[in-house]
């Protein structure tokens, strides 16, 4: 098995491609130990010291460093933990773990515009958002206001705000113009 790894625009936060699908359908996102022990892998890949978070998408892992810790000391453990995981067979998730099911909207008075939001944001957002090694999940629309939560890679990147502002809430003003802003939310 040969593991490629990407860096991010998140100088804490690097990309390790397996080579696999990773999850099958969804994320999972892991923004610190607690709450791991769903799924296999996430919880080896904490056992490394220095691991502050881990995310899951589809074909790849982003895992982010604490600040003291160099990427030369632990890029091999984590090679090592996420090679041991897949050749040992077992699921990436355990079973009846949530994964971020959709929640119908078709009863909001905004149900429409939420269709948009996410129908544009599935199609041109989180693939873009996907090759950084990370996510972007809506979670509402109040008022004009669209609330969304960047994870993984995304998660507290730098360039995230600007990512939100310049790009995502621009091209939302752009196709939907009930949309008048873009806010992160913390999970």
């Amino acid at each position: 098995m040969f593991i490629q790894t990407e860096s991010t625009p998140n100088p804490a936060t690097l990309k390790f491609l397996p080579g696999q699908q990773v999850m099958g359908a969804g994320t999972a996102d892991f923004p610190q130990p607690v709450g791991a022990d769903v799924s296999p892998l996430a919880a080896r890949l904490f056992d490394v010291d220095g691991v502050s978070a881990v995310f899951l998408g589809n074909d790849f892992v982003t895992v982010t460093k604490a600040d003291a810790i160099e990427w030369d000391h632990i890029k091999p453990a984590l090679l090592g933990a996420i090679m041991e995981h897949f050749q040992s067979g077992q699921p990436v998730m355990a079973t009846g773990a949530d994964t971020g099911a959709e929640v119908d909207h078709s009863d909001h008075p905004d149900g429409e515009i939420i269709d948009q939001i996410k129908m544009l944001l599935d199609s041109r957002v989180r693939p873009a958002v996907a090759q950084d090694g990370g996510d972007i999940t809506f979670h509402g629309f109040e008022e004009g206001v669209v609330y969304l939560h960047m994870q993984g890679a995304c998660a507290g990147c730098p360039s995230s705000t600007l990512t939100l502002k310049m790009g995502i809430e621009n091209l939302l003003r752009h196709y939907i113009p009930e949309v008048t802003e873009v806010r992160p939310v913390a999970v």
